[in-house]
């Protein structure tokens, strides 16, 4: 298999599941079962791999793989990375919808113009995080909510910041606390009326 042109990671293989060459996988699927209807499934070596079965099993999918019979087999495949190309997969989501591979590259844009590109997507358990290098300073982490990234253009190559909610300014109130958000009079930051939420 050549290598794929445009890869985009739809699951990560995880332990062995019984004796007869099943595994554990994790996808990265809206639906999980979905994940055989891409068809074959690539390692980052080349390696093709084909979905014979695949059932739900908690957070996870069990699935059983063509040419993989038995545990040993199984279990050597721990950790193996599956994707697919950008290419299989359909262009139709939700208009808020948008693939990790579509963002990566795209540039930062504030009122200002071009302050920069997204480099990676991550998501460390609490939403989507885009990671985008700023001209001249190191990269930072931005949350891909609607009030950080108000706007998306995957055909003008361009995403549209709010400085302030995607934390790149600080609000008057930020810098009248010297800038960190701390109250050094220990006065918690946030809402002016006592036990309001966020």
């Amino acid at each position: 298999m050549s290598k794929l042109q445009n890869p985009v990671q739809m699951a990560v293989i995880g332990a062995a599941h019984g004796i007869r060459g099943e595994l554990r996988v994790k996808t990265f699927t809206g639906d999980p079962l979905a994940l055989a209807d891409y068809g074959p499934l690539y390692a980052k070596d080349g390696r093709a791999f084909q979905i014979l079965d695949i059932r739900p099993a908690g957070t996870v999918v069990v699935v059983r793989f063509k040419g993989v019979s038995d545990r040993n087999a199984a279990e050597a495949l721990a950790g193996t990375e599956l994707f697919v190309d950008r290419s299989v997969l359909p262009d139709d989501g939700e208009e808020d919808e948008f693939y990790h591979a579509d963002l990566i590259g795209l540039e930062v844009r504030d009122d200002t113009g071009v302050i920069g590109r997204v480099v990676a997507v991550h998501n460390f358990g609490g939403g989507d995080i885009l990671d985008v290098t700023l001209a001249g300073r190191k990269g930072v982490l931005i949350p891909f909510t609607q009030a950080a990234v108000p706007h998306v253009s995957i055909a003008d190559g361009f995403v549209q910041v709010d400085p302030l909610a995607a934390g790149l300014a600080e609000d008057e109130e930020t810098e009248a606390l010297g800038g960190s958000g701390f109250d050094p009079k220990g006065r918690p930051r946030g809402p002016k009326d006592a036990g309001g939420n966020r």
